[in-house]
């Protein structure tokens, strides 16, 4: 049961790290200190799609769940429901590099608007 539990919770993490690799860079917006920590996360998720590394929560999260004794899923509303939003279905090669280029994309728009408004901010001047 325990193990099961830290299986679920593994997935949650595991989304949260996601969203935030994607996504953090708009949050350095609001929380400038995060810049030293949302780069590095970037890099490791884009790194991980584009060379089709596994992530060490993937086999520490099938882990758990063979401890718990489960053998696929059928069970909570973590795993029906959150899992394939990580693992989604027709995940290939392909795409695994449009989602590395997406994060790329996504999170280099947000640092050159975050430097953009932060220039703006401290008197200098946007150009482009």
């Amino acid at each position: 049961m325990l193990s099961r539990l830290a299986a679920d919770a593994l997935v949650v993490v595991h989304l949260t790290f996601i969203v935030f690799v994607v996504l953090g860079g708009f949050l350095v917006w609001r929380w400038p200190r995060l810049i030293w920590i949302h780069p590095p996360a970037a890099i490791w998720g884009g790194l991980i799609e584009f060379f089709h590394w596994t992530c060490p929560l993937t086999p520490l999260e099938n882990r758990l769940r063979r401890i718990a004794g489960d053998a696929g899923f059928e069970g909570s509303f973590i795993e029906h429901y959150l899992v394939p939003v990580v693992y989604p279905p027709g995940l290939n090669r392909a795409l695994q590099i449009a989602l590395g280029v997406t994060v790329v994309l996504v999170n280099a728009a947000a640092y050159t608007l975050y430097f953009r408004r932060k220039r703006l901010r401290s008197g200098g001047h946007a150009t482009g």
